[in-house]
């Protein structure tokens, strides 16, 4: 199956024939030498998957990895790692940094090519198994997240209460309600509070239901007009 796939390893030979090899199976490949180059290239066009060396100058393959798994856009991106290195306790780290797959070089183009297939025919598989439910839960936070940011960035100009309002809340939900006004998802307040999305989920409701909002757009832009968050 074709896909846009993001190829970030620091040795030109290497770059270029994956590189070659992936686009005449069918793909569209972006490349890049480093992994500041790679974080840059999927600010402009977030790939499908995304194939990183390990042993790269500055920000490793780790590093690059981590900044990929904080970032609510890319969690669930595939990812693919190419190294020298074939040691168990790397892979062990590797898996438990969040990759998908791990392959030690020098390895077989059509074994990457085979792998790279396999986990997009899974991602496309789990999206269409979510397609009625969780995707546009999903697509519909982000489009609040982003009122969320713009009306942040109006604040100064919002009109506020005269007497600012005070409501029987509990620290967990006021804990709860100041990250939704930093326009943070419920994964994202889920470990910033090291609980569950659950409870997460929970507490916003209370926060709606005490408020008397339906969204979380009403529910920062309440909280900034009757000054219920710092």
């Amino acid at each position: 199956m074709a896909g846009r796939l993001l190829l970030v390893d620091d040795e030109p030979g290497l770059r270029q024939a994956v590189q070659a090899y992936l686009e005449d199976s069918g793909f569209e490949v972006e490349v890049a030498s480093n992994a500041k180059e790679g974080w840059d290239l999927l600010q402009q066009h977030t790939p499908d998957l995304v194939i990183s060396d390990i042993m790269m100058p500055q920000v490793d393959g780790y590093q690059f990895l981590k900044q990929l798994r904080e970032d609510p856009r890319f969690q669930v991106m595939p990812v693919v790692f190419l190294t020298a290195r074939g040691m168990t306790t790397d892979r062990i780290q590797g898996y438990q940094a969040g990759v998908d797959a791990y392959l030690s070089k020098p390895f077989d183009p059509d074994e990457l090519v085979a792998i790279v297939e396999n986990l997009l025919e899974r991602r496309s598989a789990t999206q269409a198994s979510s397609s009625d439910t969780e995707n546009p839960d999903i697509a519909d936070m982000a489009r609040q997240i982003a009122e969320i940011r713009a009306i942040l960035t109006q604040r100064g100009s919002i009109p506020q209460s005269p007497a600012p309002i005070r409501l029987d809340f509990t620290p967990r939900e006021q804990s709860v309600l100041e990250l939704v006004a930093e326009g943070l998802m419920n994964k994202e307040i889920a470990r910033r509070l090291e609980t569950s999305v659950r409870n997460v989920e929970k507490y916003v409701s209370r926060l709606f239901s005490k408020t008397g909002t339906n969204s979380r757009t009403e529910l920062v832009r309440y909280a900034l007009e009757h000054g219920l968050t710092k």
